[in-house]
């Protein structure tokens, strides 16, 4: 695995070992020091995070898949244990770069990916220009389209603007607020608000935070071009897990990706909200052994 590092070197004390038991690595793409999980065996299984979460999100879908799938959960530059290069802009378009070279590192084949949030558009930026690499898709509540309802736009100016920079760099709102309003089922515990705090001790650090709402629209090319190479993965199979208390995705996202997918599974996860992967992990997992039993 080119530009593979591993590490058993003490990590921060915000990462909960009994939570996270996987072991560190990290690959070098452009200056930045991407930290992945990479678990189990089977087909690549590879799982793309959001908006302020990192790999740490992935957690129970690991521990879940990894005896059937080989599990590759990915750190953005600026998030989790992953640290960018200088002069880095944590735009969407940059993390689907070095998500690219690392598909391309570790020379995966046959993959499945996982997407919610963010991950929708960074993912499918990597698949639409390796179609050949990704055999199928989960598909969690995001996009991969340009959106300009005005609901968006609101959020997108006004979280991408300075009010937005005020809450995310100043009061780390993306965290502190938005991750545990929009975990519906359950109260996370503090030792899963550290691991999502962890990554984002002052200001600086919450740049990367601040530069996802403001990409729903200034990334609207890069998200056009995404559209223009969906139709290439028409063909392969998906399965749709859609919470049903999401604020940011609703019904009509659901049926696009219906339409784009035709040969698809559509699980609906009851009172679920944004962050599924917190809300209703046994779910996912078990939908995802229900409808892949025998990977190949």
């Amino acid at each position: 695995m080119t530009g593979e590092r591993r590490t058993t070197g003490a990590r921060p004390e915000w990462v909960p070992e009994t939570l996270y038991p996987f072991e560190d690595r990290y690959a070098e793409i452009g200056g930045a020091r991407v930290h992945y999980v990479d678990e189990g065996s089977g087909p690549p299984l590879l799982l793309l995070h959001g908006n302020p979460t990192w790999s740490f999100l992935y957690r129970e879908i690991v521990r879940g898949l990894r005896d059937r799938y080989r599990c590759i959960a990915v750190d953005y530059p600026g998030f989790g244990l992953s640290t960018a290069a200088p002069r880095y802009g944590f735009t969407p378009a940059e993390h689907a770069g070095v998500v690219d070279q690392l598909v391309v590192q570790l020379d995966l084949q046959g993959a499945t990916m996982m997407v919610q949030d963010w991950g929708g558009p960074i993912g499918f930026a990597v698949a639409t220009r390796h179609p050949d690499r990704f055999a199928a898709f989960v598909i969690g509540n995001t996009w991969a389209w340009p959106k300009s309802d005005p609901g968006t736009q609101v959020f997108s100016r006004l979280m991408g603007g300075p009010i937005g920079g005020y809450l995310i760099l100043r009061r780390n709102a993306f965290v502190e607020r938005i991750i545990p309003s929009n975990v519906k089922r359950r109260e996370l515990p503090a030792e899963v608000m550290e691991a999502y705090r962890g990554p984002f001790p002052t200001s600086q650090s919450r740049r990367p935070m601040h530069v996802f709402p403001r990409e729903i629209l200034g990334s609207r090319p890069f998200l056009a071009e995404i559209e223009r190479g969906l139709p290439a993965l028409r063909d392969r199979p998906a399965l749709i897990v859609w919470p049903t208390k999401d604020v940011a995705f609703r019904d009509r996202e659901r049926a696009r990706w219906e339409e784009l997918f035709p040969n698809h599974r559509t699980v609906t996860l009851e009172g679920a909200g944004h962050y599924i992967q917190e809300d209703a992990p046994e779910e996912i997992v078990a939908a995802i052994r229900d409808w892949a039993p025998s990977p190949p």
